[in-house]
């Protein structure tokens, strides 16, 4: 019998619990002897399944704040992303939005990349991230973010094989990278579904950052006159609540994974108005039989079954800008549709499960045997077929 295969996985960082930090813990599912690399962590930011594995993190760790204010560190992440320790493993395997595809690894190792996108803020992004930055913030960022996106480039081709969580970024991967991926979406952990009774209200779910365009639910549902509630923290926040004034609005604020899939369960219709990269939060909502009204770019295409894409499976509606305007009309859209039977939460439940957590877990399993089928030493004896 052959040495059995050394196996790490790499994360950017433990710093916030999201559909990132998913990917990496499901992938960790199928290596238990794994070691998990990353350039910080702590406590709230590392998953379940993740707890009592060996962590090993970067200098960026021991520098006070940082992990408050990981991504000002962004000058800093070529250095620490080479400086992770990944001599002697044989198979390293990546979840990155951000810097650490950069890792060094032994010659002849097998290097994969989940890539949940480029980084926004060195490639599309970058005029909309630095136009909301403070003066100081702006002038480091642009006097860096030239030297951090060239190493990002290069980084790129030290990796074996890219896997993209979407078609939208596997183009970017295509235009900032110039190489090829397979997509493999993320997974939907659809044993936190539950089906109950929906209200009249509306629901936004995610971290208030600007991209995610929070402002043009809340100023919509205003003019509206439609009751909003907010699940989610972040620096938008206190401009959001000033900007809902006196309407409808509720703010949750950081909510439990059963309190915000119990939101997801009682809403009318997840308002979601964000160019996302995939957007986990959408099949969520569908997963408890909820519509999506959602901008029509970017995942959202990949993840909602608009009205009139296929007859009678419609999980959603999509809107074509990302305005106040084209947000009401959404609404107003959805609303005539929806009064006419036009969605049922069966068909959303059932689009949800092509997303599910046994399904991801098969196909990164495939994908791996068929790059490094040695790796199978190192693997649990088989996926879960149902959750």
């Amino acid at each position: 019998m052959g040495r059995r295969v050394r196996v790490a996985i790499v994360h950017h960082w433990f710093v916030t619990r999201g559909g990132g930090e998913r990917v990496a813990e499901c992938i960790a599912s199928l290596f238990p002897e794994a070691e998990i690399f990353t350039l910080m962590a702590e406590a709230p930011g590392i998953p379940e399944g993740l707890q009592g594995r060996r962590f090993h993190t970067s200098f960026l760790q021991r520098i006070p704040l940082a992990r408050n204010y990981h991504r000002h560190m962004m000058p800093l992440y070529p250095m620490a992303t080479e400086r992770l320790d990944l001599r002697g493993f044989d198979l390293v395997i990546s979840s990155d939005s951000g810097p650490v595809k950069g890792v060094r690894v032994d010659a002849g190792a097998v290097h994969l990349c989940y890539c949940h996108s480029p980084m926004r803020y060195l490639y599309d992004g970058y005029e909309t991230y630095r136009a909301q930055m403070g003066s100081v913030t702006r002038a480091v960022f642009s006097a860096t973010a030239g030297r951090v996106r060239a190493w990002d480039e290069q980084a790129a081709q030290r990796v074996s094989y890219f896997i993209a969580n979407s078609e939208y970024v596997a183009d970017r991967i295509r235009r900032c990278y110039g190489r090829e991926s397979v997509v493999i979406h993320p997974p939907i952990d659809l044993n936190r579904a539950r089906v109950t009774e929906p209200g009249e209200h509306y629901l936004c779910a995610g971290r208030l950052v600007g991209y995610k365009r929070t402002e043009l639910m809340v100023e919509a549902c205003a003019r509206l006159g439609r009751t909003l509630r907010i699940a989610g923290t972040g620096p938008e926040e206190g401009r959001l609540r000033k900007l809902a004034g006196t309407a409808d609005v509720s703010f949750l604020g950081e909510m439990t994974t059963e309190a915000l899939w119990q939101e997801y369960a009682v809403c009318r219709a997840l308002l979601f108005a964000a160019d996302e990269d995939f957007g986990m939060v959408p099949l969520e909502a569908q997963a408890c039989g909820r519509p999506v009204i959602a901008y029509g770019a970017g995942g959202s295409l990949e993840t909602v079954r608009g009205l009139g894409s296929t007859e009678g499976e419609a999980t959603g509606i999509y809107f074509s800008e990302q305005t106040v305007k084209s947000v009401m009309d959404g609404i107003l859209r959805f609303e005539t549709a929806d009064a006419a039977g036009k969605f049922d939460a069966a068909v959303a439940r059932r689009w949800a499960g092509e997303f599910a957590t046994p399904v991801f877990l098969r196909s990164m399993r495939e994908f791996i045997l068929e790059k490094m089928p040695e790796a199978v030493s190192a693997m649990v004896a088989s996926t879960p077929e149902a959750e």
